[in-house]
């Protein structure tokens, strides 16, 4: 292991250039889906054989931020209502109440086209697509953040998080993630207009190892659910750690999203924007839930006719909910130089190290390999002072995620937060007559984002705004 090791509480992470050597011998990387349609892979194709839908096609980046009331497909999907497979609560058990009323009251005036003052706060992965979506919805925004934006401090700001679709045993959940390769195909789509094969969504594949005995659920799970998965061979991923005995199933249609690119392209889109307004150093110390107002660190306030709290892990300090915070650690590695080319070919997988609980994330478009383990992921009472004396990094590089570790570089460690919730609600909650907050997203916060922004937005769309479940 090298002497260079640096510990970090920021993400951030330098996206060094991936090298063209050759894999070491006997290395068999797993074949990317663009390769798998060139070579024909290898692999017994079991379950969700329907051919994949093409991604959504790039429109003139102009006429679809000038036609702001004619959203892209799929974002606009059932508006007034949940959208499929959304994993949201709005106030459940109460209904909203009208959000004209209170505009009536004096509070703020209406935008030009008589829609809504949509205050955001936060300007993390929920923030920038809540404000997104609104925009689209033909609101006016107002996205308040009290760093630059994006924020390398926020939790979502990382080089690349996981995007699959399979939960063995649970066909609905299955149905609920597939729908998110979707979305993200959508505003990768809208994101990346004008930027052609820039790709914030990246199909590499995902990889999970599983007990023998659960390899036939997870066929099952996926032809119930239509998703396209197929059984390989551990041996076919010699630079990965199995549990002993284990089987796996490789799911071709999911992958990586570059997390830092989406956030970076989200600001760009908002700013080029006439309807959104950024204001990055803006700290909200406070939220006034019966006048949706938002109260700022220098003494001044920001009047809206919605406002909608995003601020992760930090959104306790603004709104009353009660929520576990938790942190995680995670490795970044660079793999030598031996290795390179066999990593770019690796796909993301889950299940790993000697107890199935590690996963990884591999280089992708210039990224740090990726590796942690829910071995170490803990609840604590502060999102201050991460334990680094605990050994929480040794413990990651310990738990048997890559093949001969000692041979990489550890080139940072982040400490990343998330705050969860009793009865696991990750979607948007009413804490006001017009003020909504995102306060526990769960770990699988940035792949879901899109949901809780649709279903949030629709909500204010909806003649009743009844509460969304």
């Amino acid at each position: 292991m090298t002497a260079a090791t640096r510990e970090e509480e920021m993400a951030g992470v330098a996206a060094p250039a991936t090298g063209t050597a050759p894999a070491a011998p006997g290395a068999v990387p797993a074949a990317r889906p663009e390769q798998e349609r060139a070579m024909g892979s290898p692999g017994v194709a079991l379950a969700g054989a329907a051919p994949r839908a093409a991604s959504a096609g790039r429109g003139d980046l102009g006429r679809a931020r000038a036609s702001v009331a004619a959203p892209i497909a799929g974002l606009t999907a059932g508006a007034g209502q949940a959208s499929p497979g959304a994993e949201v609560l709005l106030g459940a058990g109460h209904s909203a109440p009208s959000l004209g009323a209170a505009s009536r009251a004096g509070r703020t005036p209406r935008t030009r086209r008589g829609n809504l003052r949509v205050v955001v706060v936060g300007a993390g992965i929920t923030g920038l697509l809540t404000a997104i979506r609104s925009v689209l919805a033909g609101h006016r925004v107002v996205l308040l953040e009290r760093g630059p934006i994006p924020h390398p401090g926020a939790t979502s700001f990382d080089q690349h998080r996981a995007l699959r679709a399979l939960v063995v045993g649970d066909r609905v959940a299955t149905r609920k993630a597939a729908e998110l390769h979707r979305r993200w195909r959508e505003l990768d789509a809208l994101l990346c207009d004008h930027l052609p094969g820039a790709g914030l969504y990246r199909r590499v594949g995902v990889l999970q190892a599983l007990p023998p005995g659960q390899v036939p659920a997870a066929v099952g799970t996926a032809s119930a659910a239509g998703v396209p998965i197929r059984i390989v061979h551990p041996s076919a991923y010699p630079l990965l750690g199995f549990p002993r005995g284990s089987g796996a199933v490789f799911e071709p249609h999911a992958g990586t999203l570059l997390a830092d690119r989406v956030l970076h392209a989200a600001a760009r889109w908002l700013r080029h924007h006439p309807d959104a307004e950024l204001r990055p150093g803006r700290e909200a110390v406070a939220i006034d839930p019966d006048q949706a107002k938002v109260h700022l660190a220098d003494g001044t306030s920001v009047p809206g006719d919605v406002v909608l709290v995003a601020t992760g892990p930090w959104t306790g300090a603004l709104v009353d909910r009660p929520v576990a915070l938790h942190r995680q650690t995670m490795v970044y590695l660079r793999p030598p130089a031996a290795l390179a080319h066999a990593w770019a070919a690796t796909p993301t997988a889950g299940g790993l190290g000697a107890d199935g609980r590690a996963w990884l994330l591999p280089s992708v478009a210039g990224t740090l390999l990726k590796v942690s383990t829910d071995a170490v992921r803990r609840e604590v009472t502060t999102l201050a002072g991460p334990d680094d004396d605990a050994g929480w990094a040794a413990r990651v590089l310990a738990a048997g995620v890559v093949s001969d570790v000692d041979g990489y570089d550890v080139v940072r460690v982040k400490h990343c937060h998330y705050a969860t919730a009793d009865g696991g609600d990750t979607g948007f909650v009413r804490v006001g007559p017009a003020v909504w907050a995102r306060p526990a997203s769960g770990p699988d916060g940035f792949r879901t984002a899109p949901l809780a922004a649709d279903a949030v937005v629709a909500a204010l769309a909806s003649p009743t705004r009844r509460d969304l479940r």
